[in-house]
């Protein structure tokens, strides 16, 4: 394919010889008869006959010219994609630098609005805790004040549902029995006859006003009005209970003995002394709080029950006694108002003598478990004292 296609290219040129060629110009070997030199030389002749002289060919003129100017071409071509490449390499690079930038400017941007955002929804967050912390404690606070009603209400009345219409009707029923004794007073104080002036005594109730305030006396003559309403309460309770009255009144089932218990501490010791206890606490509190509701009645809220007991436990035992017993609440207990509770006698005592200095009444009254008693509390006029032994009349 080479060869044909130089021939092609160059038109002139002598045909190569073949083997077949030279053998069928050579002459038969029977005709050499001449020496291997003639033959030699026949060959030769033979040989440089058949072939043709080769000249080699000249050059197209110009040629060399157009391959050098189409080489400077294709080089000024080149340098000129080359610095374009360049050009846009370097556009490139501007190009990434400011995308790297803008990515960072936006990265930065994002990240505040995120932390910003954060922020917001946290503080969002924690103000609504807040408001929901506050409804609950609210909410809680509410709750407490009811269970704290809705135990004073199971303490002081069996049914407690009704203890506000009970109270309305004791509260009539004590204005009609107080309008009555004032007119029952007002008719046994009406002359019906004149008397001398000089034997005529002082009316009865001055003398109660003079003598009350200061030291009570429930076995004095002068005070048989005031036995007589004693004796009365004490009826009263023992007959016709009252499990719905007004606080400061008894309200539960009293009995022929507890009556007689207080009735001899009234008539008998003067309201200053000791009873036997009745063998629980529970009975012992009850007894307490029919002396308290008796003064009460004729005294009013200067009377200022002092308990004395030498536990916690069992002043707790005698405070929860006295409010189902007298239908009173934890806010008539404290210092300023009410019954006081105390587990020492020293501070009980002064407590006492600030009361009767302020024109109070104070009533003492000792737990069966105080084995001494001090002599600082047998200085005032009302005091009642549980005994584990028997005791006959008075303590000094």
């Amino acid at each position: 394919m080479v060869a044909t296609t130089r021939e092609e290219e160059q038109p002139g040129a002598v045909p190569p010889l073949s083997l077949e060629a030279l053998q069928a110009d050579m002459p038969p070997l029977e005709a050499a008869t001449g020496a291997p030199e003639d033959m030699a030389a026949t060959v030769s002749s033979d040989f440089s006959e058949a072939t043709p002289s080769r000249e080699a060919p000249e050059p197209e003129p110009g040629a060399p010219q157009d391959m050098a100017a189409q080489k400077l071409d294709e080089a000024s071509e080149l340098a000129k994609f080359i610095a374009e490449l360049r050009q846009e390499r370097m556009v490139l690079q501007q190009e990434i630098v400011q995308m790297q930038a803008t990515r960072a400017r936006l990265l930065q941007e994002q990240l505040g609005d995120m932390q910003s955002g954060m922020g917001r929804l946290v503080q969002e967050s924690l103000s609504e805790l807040e408001k929901r912390k506050q409804t609950l404690q609210i909410a809680v606070e509410q709750l407490e004040r009811r269970q704290e009603r809705i135990r004073n209400e199971m303490r002081t009345s069996f049914a407690g549902v009704s203890q506000d219409l009970a109270i309305k009707v004791q509260g009539f029923k004590e204005y009609l029995v107080g309008s009555l004794q004032d007119l029952v007073s007002s008719v046994e104080e009406l002359e019906l006859a004149p008397k001398p002036q000089a034997a005529e005594p002082p009316p009865m109730q001055e003398q109660k006003g003079r003598l009350a305030p200061d030291s009570p006396q429930f076995t004095e003559p002068g005070f048989q009005k005031t036995a007589k309403q004693i004796r009365r309460l004490l009826d009263q309770y023992r007959n016709q209970p009252d499990y719905y009255g007004a606080p400061w009144q008894i309200r539960r089932t009293f009995e022929p003995i507890h009556a007689e218990r207080v009735a001899d501490w009234f008539f008998t010791q003067g309201g200053r002394g000791a009873l036997r206890t009745m063998g629980s606490r529970l009975q012992n509190i009850l007894i307490a709080s029919a002396v308290i509701s008796v003064l009460y009645k004729l005294y009013g809220r200067r009377v200022r029950p002092l308990i004395l007991a030498n536990s916690p436990e069992r002043l707790g035992e005698w405070r929860r006694g006295l409010q189902d017993c007298l239908g009173i609440s934890r806010g008539d207990f404290g210092p300023e108002r009410g019954v006081v509770l105390f587990e020492e006698a020293a501070p009980l005592a002064q407590k006492a003598d600030r009361l009767v200095k302020e024109g109070m009444l104070p009533l003492i009254v000792v737990d069966e478990t105080e084995e001494k008693v001090s002599l600082s509390l047998l200085q005032f006029p009302l005091w009642l004292a549980f005994a584990p032994e028997p005791v006959g009349g008075q303590m000094f």
